[in-house]
C-alpha cells in the first residue's frame, strides 16, 4: 500500500471501540430488516475497504471523518465497475450511514451537507432479466419429474411456488408447512420485504406439485423447502436467510433442464409479466408481489414492444 492510502487509511480508522448506540454504521443498520440489513452491510463493507485499500470495514470506518472528495471519490470508483443499480444502492447505504453521523452529532451540517451531495448514476434503460416461456417452465419441471427422487420433487415444489407465488427467494427460505394451505392454496408470507406480511394463492397445478414433495417430506413442521443430501435424505431446517441456497437450486436445475441463464427473480418477473398480460390491473399485481408502488411492478413487466403494437391497433382516425 502506498503511504498516500497508508495515510488516508490512518485518518479513517477508529482508534479505539465505539458503543453501538454510537456507531453511525450500527445505528443505519439497526434499523433495517434482516435481508436489507445484509446487502446493506455488505455495500459498507466494500465502501470502507475501497477508502482504506482493504484495511478498514464496516465498523472499523470512522464515517464521521469522511469528507466530499472521499464520498465522490467512491461513486467515481463504483460506476467505472458496477452496475447503476448497484452503484446506486451503495450510494443509499452510504448517504444513510452519514445522515446517522450528523444526528449523533458526529458530524457537523456543513461537511455532512457536502458529502451526500452525489447525483445517482444514470442507467443505460436496459430492462434487467427476463421472463421464462411457458415451455421453458414445462422442462424445468419435467426435468424435476425424470429424477424421480426426493431431489427432483422439492426442485419442483419450489419452481411451483416461485412461479405461481411470484416470491422472493429470501421469503421462500421462511416458507414453514404451516404457512401454506392446500385446501385453498393460500399462502402467506410472514416479514417478506419492509417486514410486510402478504397472502399469496398457488394454482391447482401448482398445489399438485408440492402435494407430490409433502408425501415425500412429510407433514411434519418445520420448513417447508428444505435441503435434500446424498441418498435422499432430509433435513427439515431452513436453507440459509440469504436464500443463497435456492439461487443454487435453480440454477442447478436450469442446467440439467437445458434451459438459457436465469435467475430466481426472473420467476417474479415471469409471474408478474403473465399476470399483466392477462388483464389484471396493476394494483393487483403490486399487492401479490409484495412491491411498494404500482411503478415498482411495472418495472418488472416483460411484455415489450409487442404490447404497445397490440395497444395501437385499435385506434381509428374517425
Amino acid at each position: 500500500m502506498s503511504y498516500l492510502l497508508y495515510s488516508q487509511a490512518e485518518q479513517l480508522k477508529l482508534h479505539e471501540p465505539v458503543p453501538v448506540t454510537l456507531h453511525p454504521a450500527a445505528v443505519y443498520l439497526s434499523s433495517l430488516s434482516e435481508g436489507s440489513r445484509r446487502t446493506m452491510l455488505y455495500s459498507l463493507n466494500a465502501i470502507a475497504e475501497l477508502l482504506t485499500d482493504g484495511e478498514c470495514d464496516a465498523f472499523s470506518l470512522d464515517w464521521s471523518k469522511l469528507r466530499y472528495h472521499h464520498t465522490a471519490a467512491v461513486r467515481t470508483a463504483f460506476k467505472e465497475r458496477l452496475a447503476p443499480t448497484t452503484t446506486n444502492k451503495m450510494l443509499v447505504a452510504l448517504r444513510r450511514v452519514l445522515t446517522e453521523a450528523y444526528r449523533l452529532d458526529l458530524m457537523d451540517a456543513n461537511d455532512y451537507h457536502k458529502a451526500i451531495d452525489l447525483p445517482n448514476v444514470k442507467g443505460t434503460g436496459k430492462l434487467r432479466g427476463r421472463a421464462l416461456s411457458v415451455s421453458e417452465i414445462e422442462n424445468l419441471i419435467a426435468s424435476c419429474y425424470q429424477q424421480g427422487d426426493a431431489l427432483g420433487y422439492r426442485d419442483a415444489a419450489a419452481i411451483a411456488i416461485l412461479r405461481c407465488g411470484g416470491i422472493r427467494r429470501q421469503e421462500m427460505v421462511r416458507l414453514k408447512c404451516q404457512d401454506l394451505c392446500l385446501e385453498t392454496g393460500e399462502l402467506t408470507i410472514l416479514k417478506g420485504k419492509g417486514n410486510k406480511h402478504r397472502l399469496v394463492y398457488l394454482t391447482p397445478d401448482a398445489i399438485a406439485l408440492v402435494e407430490d414433495w409433502l408425501e415425500v417430506r412429510g407433514i411434519t413442521p418445520g420448513a417447508l423447502i428444505c435441503p435434500v443430501h446424498r441418498g435422499g435424505k432430509i433435513t427439515l431446517r431452513h436453507f440459509a436467510s440469504n436464500g443463497d441456497g435456492i439461487y443454487k437450486l435453480i440454477l442447478a436445475r436450469a442446467k440439467k433442464a437445458g434451459i438459457k441463464h436465469f435467475s430466481p427473480h426472473d420467476f417474479r418477473r415471469t409471474f408478474c409479466t403473465d399476470l399483466l398480460e392477462s388483464g389484471e390491473d396493476v394494483l393487483t399485481v403490486q399487492e401479490l408481489a409484495g412491491h411498494c408502488s404500482p411503478a415498482t411492478t411495472a418495472k418488472y413487466d416483460k411484455r415489450g414492444e409487442s404490447r404497445k403494437r397490440r395497444a395501437v391497433r385499435h385506434l381509428k382516425f374517425k
